[in-house]
């Protein structure tokens, strides 16, 4: 909840949240934003996916704990149609997935699959943390998409809510095709029809203190990505909106499979 000062310094001043700023450089976006604390944001999640975890809570997301689920239902029903093209088997990489927020929420549906090898990979801290508190016999952690594929058969690739925070979104996206994951899906991304650019985001503070550049992508340079090698299988609007410059922009999530 906002305090009573947030809430009169929203009457008085406006929205100071949410996605504001046009940047030419990922550098410059950096110098207007105040940051964030690794350590505190990642025991943040930690504390609140413990909970999740002992059935203190159901349900998490951004350190933020919930009563019920939220659930992503497109991403849902891709991982399901996933898995039946794969026998009731789902091996994936989820790339940038912070303690096993996606996992356990979807938990439920997956406990009755053949298999489910969940492999996130994040930051080096974030991996520390996960091997320490979460890592199981279905849940594994990695720094780089190279190490988990060393170790791991992965049919698929998922990202929710992560390729924005990257300074080079489109490198990125070439890395992960040349890997020829036979499904990749995306889910929470802030795409439009206009040209690519660079915001600021302002986390609220009921939430974390933070701020820290965003990406807005164009969806023709994000899709053209994928077309000599992928079929676009789907693609759906997401759950969540978010406001750039105190306008609303949906979310948006993509399903693709290798030619």
């Amino acid at each position: 909840m906002l305090s009573k000062l947030q809430k009169v310094k929203l009457k008085l001043f406006g929205n100071p949240w949410g996605w504001k700023g046009n940047y030419a450089t990922w550098a410059e976006a950096q110098q207007q934003a105040s940051g964030y604390d690794d350590d505190a944001i990642l025991n943040k999640v930690k504390d609140a996916l413990l909970k999740v975890k002992s059935g203190e809570a159901v349900y998490e997301r951004d350190s933020v704990l919930f009563n019920e689920i939220d659930y992503s239902w497109p991403l849902l029903s891709a991982l399901m149609w996933i898995a039946a093209q794969e026998k009731g088997n789902l091996s994936l990489i989820d790339f940038g997935g912070s303690l096993g927020s996606s996992y356990f929420q979807n938990k439920a549906f997956l406990k009755d699959l053949n298999e489910v090898a969940w492999n996130i990979v994040e930051q080096e801290k974030f991996v520390r943390c996960g091997k320490q508190y979460f890592e199981s016999e279905h849940l594994k952690f990695y720094e780089s998409i190279d190490a988990c594929v060393k170790f791991n058969s992965v049919s698929t690739l998922i990202s929710s809510s992560t390729i924005q925070y990257i300074e080079k979104p489109f490198d990125m996206l070439d890395s992960m095709i040349k890997h020829k994951f036979k499904y990749i899906a995306f889910d929470l991304i802030p795409i439009w029809n206009k040209p690519n650019r660079i915001t600021v985001q302002t986390v609220p503070p009921n939430i974390y203190e933070a701020s820290y550049p965003c990406w807005i992508l164009n969806e023709n340079d994000f899709l053209n990505r994928f077309d000599q090698s992928y079929t676009l299988i789907s693609s759906f609007k997401a759950a969540h909106t978010i406001y750039v410059d105190g306008n609303p922009l949906p979310y948006k999530g993509y399903l693709f499979k290798l030619k």
